[in-house]
């Protein structure tokens, strides 16, 4: 699909600040920056919200990083159940070859990549990255459980463990060190949410919660399936959940890592992202009954002091600068 044949998005006074800052000029290029944008805002409401704590300047190229990333993810759940599943990893690969040739290439003609590939270009972010991540999704087409928490690392490694690698040039590392308490944190956000989804997983024909782990409080797949919050499977979850915290307890020091006027983004979104399984917890390990949720007032009381902490921070760069 070339993006010339689809139709023209509006982009608000303030994203065209944001693209300004960027030093975005072309209006398809514009335009496919804000189609990322907007899979951000509408499908990761909390990390958007940490967003806006970014200078302008360089909040389009995380959205074009999370809306590429959604944008498989939704190819992936979305495609067809016509196909089989060989000829859905037939499909996915096609497009992801697609994808590679374009960064090869240096431009693309999809509405949604054409953003991302610039943002590859002008960050220097490796190939193999997105290599990566199009395997996970293709197994998640083929793969409907891990045994062990090693065999879940493959996939969470491409799925998310490379979201953060690809963030990092743009928040500006001052040590090398920086990206792997980045995989730290990606991995801590995915595993949260495997905590937090697995109702949601199980109506996908999933389950991501490495079944060895489970076997050592007594539960099995066909357990989770009753979707029944046994004592068993409360202890398990806790059991996950302390392997968030210590993943989130060891990303912590690449945050100082960062940019000062990158750092509160980071830390908002580390926060409200890993809180999750505290309202897990919260709500006594009871995935099924409802969906764990980091309240508002939560997400504001994180925003709100992080927002003043990220104006001074641009202050300060600028002020160096001049």
């Amino acid at each position: 699909m070339s993006v010339d044949t689809v139709a023209p998005v509006r982009i608000g006074r303030l994203h065209t600040r944001e693209l300004d800052a960027a030093g975005i000029a072309d209006p398809h290029l514009r335009e496919s920056y804000e189609r990322c944008r907007r899979l951000n805002a509408e499908h990761g409401k909390t990390y958007y919200l940490a967003t806006l704590l970014l200078p302008p300047g360089k909040r389009p190229y995380v959205h074009a990083l999370y809306g590429f990333a959604r944008y498989a993810d939704e190819i992936v759940d979305d495609l067809s159940s016509t196909l089989t599943e060989a000829q859905k990893a037939q499909w996915l690969g096609a497009w992801g070859q697609r994808f590679l040739d374009d960064i090869d290439r240096g431009w693309s003609d999809d509405p949604v990549c054409r953003a991302v590939v610039d943002t590859v270009q002008r960050w220097s972010i490796p190939r193999e990255h997105f290599t990566a991540f199009l395997h996970s999704m293709t197994m998640d087409l083929t793969v409907t459980e891990y045994s062990t928490y090693d065999d879940l690392h493959e996939y969470v490694y491409g799925s998310a463990a490379v979201i953060g690698l690809q963030m990092v040039p743009i928040l500006e590392p001052s040590s090398p060190e920086a990206y792997d308490r980045a995989m730290d944190l990606g991995i801590a956000f995915q595993l949260a949410n495997f905590i937090r989804d697995v109702g949601e997983d199980l109506d996908r024909g999933r389950v991501y919660l490495p079944l060895t782990e489970l076997a050592e409080f007594g539960v099995t797949r066909a357990d989770l399936e009753r979707r029944v919050a046994t004592p068993a499977i409360k202890a398990a979850l806790a059991d996950q959940v302390a392997r968030v915290r210590m993943l989130e307890e060891r990303s912590r020091p690449g945050i100082a890592m960062l940019a000062p006027d990158s750092r509160d983004c980071i830390d908002a979104a580390r926060v409200l992202y890993c809180g999750i399984v505290d309202e897990v917890e919260r709500q006594d390990f009871d995935v099924f009954a409802k969906r764990a949720r980091v309240p508002m007032r939560r997400r504001l009381g994180v925003a709100g002091p992080a927002w003043v902490r990220a104006v001074r921070a641009r202050s300060v760069r600028i002020a160096r600068e001049d």
